[in-house]
């Protein structure tokens, strides 16, 4: 599992059938069932348009994608949300963020062993809560956040926005720091243990927040990028 999370973190449009292919190609004798399996457990599929679906449950709306063509100005304006495997030398778990698209900054964010709607919705309530709300909040369609407890917590004032399913580019700035957090932190030290890792991880969530300079966003700390655009009329005037 290790070896297919990197795989498709360079190559998210691998399907079962490619990943077997590389797998082997790096000496990793599997077959397309396990892979398939695996996938699965890790909550990933190929990035490829996929032909629209039923939705089996009227509670599990599925919203349109309000992102494209949008200039994304100011902070709170846009916030992702998305879920990660990440491996342990034993084991593993989930990740989830919260991001600010405006400034980058991770607004909130979880560690769990299953991926509940009720774990997504509370992290995005604690992020509420200490950010207020943004205008628009866009995850995948993934059952977390098309079930009611998610448009619950989103309450009436957020517009709810979901990627085409199987969309490379839809939830893109979160996936932006999926590869930022694996190769800069969780694939150079691998925990024993979920506390250790949950350690890690709010280490280098400071550290991304406050110290890193972000080239998405004019090699700004994301931090300071947020705060600017708050202070942005006083400090203005100030001057």
């Amino acid at each position: 599992m290790r070896i297919v999370d990197e795989i498709y973190l360079e190559s998210p449009f691998y399907g079962s059938r490619r990943m077997v292919v590389e797998l082997g190609r790096r000496g990793y004798d599997v077959g397309r069932k396990l892979v398939r399996r695996l996938m699965r457990l890790m909550g990933i599929e190929a990035l490829y348009p996929h032909p629209k679906t039923t939705v089996s449950a009227p509670e599990h709306k599925k919203y349109p994608y309000l992102l494209r063509n949008l200039k994304v100005d100011h902070r709170n304006q846009v916030w992702e949300m998305d879920i990660t495997y990440v491996p342990m030398r034993h084991g593993f778990m989930y990740l989830a963020a919260v991001i600010d698209v405006y400034s980058r900054r991770i607004m909130g964010w979880g560690l769990s062993n299953t991926m509940e709607a009720e774990w997504c919705a509370e992290i995005a309530a604690e992020a509420f809560e200490r950010h207020g709300r943004p205008e628009i909040f866009n995850t995948d369609q993934g059952s977390q956040y098309t079930s009611g407890l998610w448009t619950e917590a989103c309450g009436k004032e957020i517009k709810v926005s979901m990627d085409g399913r199987g969309r490379a580019k839809d939830n893109i700035w979160i996936e932006r720091f999926w590869r930022t957090i694996k190769r800069e932190y969780i694939y150079l030290n691998p925990c024993d243990n979920a506390t250790e890792l949950r350690k890690g991880i709010e280490w280098f969530m400071k550290y991304y927040n406050t110290e890193r300079h972000h080239q998405g966003v004019d090699n700004e700390i994301p931090y300071r990028k947020y705060e600017n655009n708050k202070n942005l009329i006083r400090t203005s005037n100030a001057a």
